[in-house]
């Protein structure tokens, strides 16, 4: 995985290389069941534009997170708006998963923007969030690693 900040220190910009087929990867994201091994539960999920749902978080979690698909094109992109109801002041923070096909694997490249980091609640969630997507994503390859192609 790498990431570089000083690209643009408002946003998590993260890329990795996964030794597996694009629609393979594209499966875990957009499947539900998948998606729920690797990043979590949702409810109402579907790779549909316009589909509103909700990412649960355990029992006691600060946050909830409400999300709408923005966009979907097959196998090579997803964007979503994401969004904690639960925070003081509500932020729209929109995540784009792209795909892409390199060599033998596929790079896939995470940005979710919408930080203001002159917030300090703000850059504290990006900070939260950029931790979280590095270990999600590590989640991410160890399930492609048992999930037939």
């Amino acid at each position: 995985m790498t990431s570089d900040a000083g690209l643009d220190p408002a946003a998590v910009e993260i890329g990795t290389f996964l030794p597996r087929a694009p629609e393979q990867v594209w499966r875990a994201l957009t499947e539900p069941a998948l998606l729920e091994r690797w990043l979590m539960p949702s409810v109402g999920f579907a790779a549909a534009e316009g589909t509103h749902f909700l990412f649960t978080l355990p029992a006691g979690s600060p946050g909830e997170i409400a999300c709408e698909v923005l966009t979907v094109r097959a196998p090579e992109q997803l964007t979503l708006a994401w969004v904690d109801v639960r925070a003081p002041r509500p932020a729209r923070w929109p995540l784009d998963l792209t795909v892409r096909p390199q060599g033998r694997g596929t790079r896939l490249l995470l940005t979710q923007t919408g930080f203001d980091i002159a917030d300090r609640r703000q850059k504290m969630a990006r900070n939260a969030m950029e931790r979280g997507w590095r270990s999600g994503l590590a989640r991410l390859a160890d399930l492609l690693d048992e999930v037939d192609p």
